[in-house]
């Protein structure tokens, strides 16, 4: 299964994406991307080898996909189960390559990723957390008609300043009412 918009494609990982995740992923102690995604948790530098060792997480599974702009694996989107009876799921998206940023690629990339679990899944509501420092995650959302459904303040600490912890959420009828909405 391909989710694509010409220019941009959302896609299951293959075997052949792992070097080059690696390097966009791992290969750096301080990657450009994580000032961005939850740097308060901290990053770890993994070996070539030691991310292979997390292959079978990341191989051909429905839950993560790899980004490619232009036929190039730039970053990747995922879900996880916050409470699968009740069918709550979060979803992410990561653009590690900073040559793609600020070009609408993430937002275009979320935008198919959301398409997807929506009609792949009979879920509710789709939803993400972010934090106060992220304005790029809040803008996309809100580009998006996804909304700001809770703050919760000054938990999130980081180079000595508090931050917000930011959820945002759509719910499946304003999906389907969303101009981009298949």
């Amino acid at each position: 299964m391909v989710c694509t918009d010409k220019e941009v494609m959302i896609r299951p990982i293959g075997e052949r994406d792992m070097p080059r995740l690696w390097e966009l992923m791992y290969k750096e102690e301080e990657p450009g991307w994580k000032q961005w995604d939850a740097p308060y948790f901290p990053h770890r530098r993994l070996t070539y080898e030691e991310f292979l060792n997390k292959k079978e997480e990341m191989v051909k599974q429905a839950h993560r996909w790899a980004i490619e702009v232009n036929e190039e694996v730039v970053g990747t989107v995922n879900y996880y189960w916050e409470h699968k009876p009740s069918k709550w799921l979060e979803m992410g998206i990561a653009l590690y390559d900073p040559a793609y940023w600020n070009g609408g690629y993430g937002t275009r990339a979320f935008q198919l990723w959301i398409n997807h679990l929506f009609e792949d899944m009979p879920l509710v509501r789709v939803g993400y957390t972010t934090w106060s420092g992220n304005g790029r995650m809040i803008k996309l959302g809100e580009k998006l008609g996804v909304k700001m459904e809770g703050r919760i303040r000054n938990v999130r600490y980081y180079n000595g300043e508090y931050f917000d912890s930011i959820r945002m959420g759509m719910l499946r009828e304003e999906w389907e009412a969303a101009p981009w909405s298949p």
